[in-house]
């Protein structure tokens, strides 16, 4: 007997259009964190009649969907991945703006163990971590030292809350 496998029509009630097809091809295949703008830029290449204001309706739908995940990262801007398991972070250069994931096992030793201390339930960590990547490091190496340990927690703009 053979089986008939029926392209879905619907993702939890809501229809499969080929613009949504086409912009989750397009975010799966970037192989890097895309924004709207850009997601968009490669979409009208494929599709005309897409517009931004459908970009940005179906990336908060993917979004509400499970489907990607958004990361503010650096300067406000939003950037779309499809979601992964692993949990994964990002490092994010001040200069070019390139992004890295990267996976730690301390930042779950972290998260259990301040689950533990104040009996929280933890759903989701989102970490980015921002500096300079080597690249820009090698070009501009007359910039005076990065090195955030040395400066003072307040001129870091870290606020400490101190327990009552």
């Amino acid at each position: 007997m053979r089986t008939i496998h029926k392209p879905a029509t619907e993702i939890k009630g809501h229809p499969v259009t080929t613009q949504r097809q086409l912009l989750l091809k397009l975010i799966r295949d970037a192989h890097v964190h895309i924004d709207a703008k850009e997601l968009y830029r490669r979409a009208i290449g494929k599709d005309q009649s897409i517009s931004l204001g459908t970009v940005y309706r179906n990336l908060h739908l993917f979004k509400e969907l499970g489907l990607v995940n958004e990361r503010r990262l650096g300067q406000a801007q939003c950037y779309y991945e499809i979601k992964q398991t692993p949990e994964h972070h990002h490092l994010v250069c001040q200069c070019c703006g390139k992004i890295v994931d990267f996976e730690s096992p301390l930042i779950r030793k972290l998260v259990d163990k301040v689950q533990r201390q104040h009996g929280f339930n933890v759903t989701k960590v989102e970490l980015y971590l921002e500096g300079y990547c080597p690249e820009c490091e090698e070009k501009d190496k007359t910039r005076a030292p990065r090195d955030s340990r040395t400066a003072p927690a307040e001129a870091q703009g870290v606020v400490i809350a101190k327990q009552p």
